[in-house]
């Protein structure tokens, strides 16, 4: 496996796009705020259900104007959409992504999640458990190492045994895939629940990369009832979608892989073209892409 290039300085990974302006920038403007601490201390949710909606771009300034009444958005020194790397791990064989194809009851991801604006970073084992709960282990972490998980695995191992899941002992984890985006975060304090709103998406694997320009995905995150946002989605006819920013992306970049949980999504939403430029055609017969929401 190629390793893949995680060598830019921070702030910014070079391999990647930047993330453009976000299309609702004006509708988070006329939002109230909220700052990091108390977000954290509302809603932290560590165990909780996730719905994630694939969304068109121009859809989000309606739905933000809807959802103004009732949310906050997190702003921190007068920033309300941040940039974010993640970096996911996982075997040789591809032990994580496997769980997530053939839809094992419990299932782990392994990545690093960096802060490009502010240079934190911290490396997270997420578990996915019975109906859909989701148990988020974490740990702060060198943004300098957020490309190997050498110095945090004792507590990737920790977290795998605690949580009864786990690949064969001493496997390898090796970064596979890393993700791009700009997100902003709104609470909503009358349920405690919290919306985050994904723009600017790119994967990259080795000489694989894929963007999706006109796509945001919106993840609502609840300790179990749907939300007032969850149901202003449906209202426009928006179902939760199954999508996962490593799995469905490593399956839109290796279409060798197994890919029946995402299938829908993919055929539905990942209209690819090639760009024009130079980056090399891989194996699966897919330059650097650019994709748009239908």
């Amino acid at each position: 496996m190629s390793p893949l290039p995680i060598t830019a300085p921070l702030p910014v990974t070079a391999s990647l796009p930047v993330t453009a302006p976000l299309p609702m920038t004006a509708s988070l403007a006329r939002m109230a705020t909220i700052g990091l601490t108390e977000l954290i201390d509302r809603a932290a949710l560590q165990t909780r259900v996730d719905r994630k909606y694939v969304v068109p771009l121009d859809v989000l300034p309606h739905l933000l104007d809807q959802l103004t009444p009732y949310a906050r958005v997190l702003d921190i020194d007068g920033e309300r959409s941040f940039r974010y790397e993640s970096v996911y791990f996982d075997t040789p064989w591809l032990a994580s992504y496997h769980c997530a194809a053939y839809r094992r009851r419990r299932r782990f991801k392994v990545r690093t999640r960096t802060y490009l604006d502010s240079a934190q970073c911290w490396l997270e084992v997420k578990i996915s458990g019975a109906r859909g709960s989701i148990t988020k282990h974490r740990l702060p972490y060198d943004p300098g190492d957020r490309g190997t998980v050498h110095p945090g695995r004792d507590f990737v191992d920790e977290a795998l045994v605690r949580e009864a899941v786990c690949p064969p002992a001493g496997s390898i984890l090796d970064p596979v895939l890393i993700t791009t985006y700009r997100r902003a975060t709104l609470l909503l304090p009358a349920t405690a629940s919290r919306v985050t709103i994904d723009t600017g998406l790119a994967w990259q694997d080795g000489n694989r990369s894929l963007h999706l320009p006109d796509l945001a995905v919106v993840e609502t995150k609840t300790s179990s009832a749907a939300s007032p946002a969850d149901r202003m989605l449906w209202q426009r006819g928006l179902r939760p979608a199954r999508i996962s920013k490593y799995a469905t992306g490593l399956a839109a970049l290796r279409p060798d892989l197994p890919d029946s949980p995402w299938r829908r999504t993919l055929r539905r939403h990942f209209h690819t073209t090639p760009s024009v430029g130079t980056a090399p055609t891989s194996t699966t017969h897919r330059p650097v892409q650019e994709a748009s929401c239908v």
